[in-house]
């Protein structure tokens, strides 16, 4: 849910003939040294209020009751990072099933911002995690220090708040999306096994 700052301050994946999903192939980046500090599953979600327009802010809390899935993401313009959220926006559909929302956050600016969501034609938030910088980022445990930006992590969200599985991708790979569907398909599933992957391997929220 989006509220005014002044009032708070494909699916890439590949199908067989039974039409059942193939696993996802995410290789490993050689030489990665993948963080190990990303928030696991089974641990409630930080919330958190970031701005997705100059006068818009989102509270990770309003989406209490549904699926969220956290996109973290290097920058906005870089090509990796275009593609995968590209890739998400056009599968939005599969996510509006689980009745899931979709939030991409990056240390960028939220000029810089609208612009690239303009430009892409998002149709859901991405948010400025920029002052202080990377704050929400470190409370998931995905804040590069060295580099300035977060890593390129994805973590679902069940209806109660709790993270329910986390996935760390190397910086130059696209996580794709098989992951973060198959993950929303066990939500509903009686005792759905939690994971985690460090990486080598109904209504939208619109971002205006």
């Amino acid at each position: 849910m989006m509220k005014n700052a002044t009032e708070s301050d494909a699916r890439q994946h590949s199908q067989g003939t039974n039409g059942q999903r193939e696993p996802s192939r995410q290789p490993e980046a050689a030489g990665a040294n993948p963080p190990t500090g990303a928030l696991q599953p089974g641990t409630p979600a930080p919330n958190f209020e970031l701005l997705a327009t100059p006068d818009q802010k989102v509270d990770l809390n309003h989406f209490r009751g549904r699926p969220v899935v956290l996109v973290f993401y290097p920058a906005d313009w870089s090509p990796v990072c275009g593609d995968q959220l590209a890739l998400y926006n056009e599968i939005l559909p599969e996510f509006n099933r689980y009745g899931a929302q979709v939030i991409g956050i990056s240390v960028d600016g939220v000029w810089c911002h609208t612009a690239y969501a303009q430009h892409r034609k998002l149709h859901f938030p991405v948010l400025a995690d920029f002052e202080p910088k990377g704050a929400v980022a470190r409370q998931y445990g995905v804040y590069r220090h060295g580099d300035g930006v977060s890593e390129r992590a994805l973590f679902v969200i069940d209806r109660d708040g709790v993270i329910r599985w986390s996935y760390v991708s190397p910086l130059g790979v696209n996580p794709g999306a098989d992951g973060i569907l198959n993950a929303l398909e066990s939500l509903d599933a009686p005792n759905a096994p939690r994971e985690s992957r460090t990486g080598a391997n109904e209504k939208e929220l619109a971002h205006v």
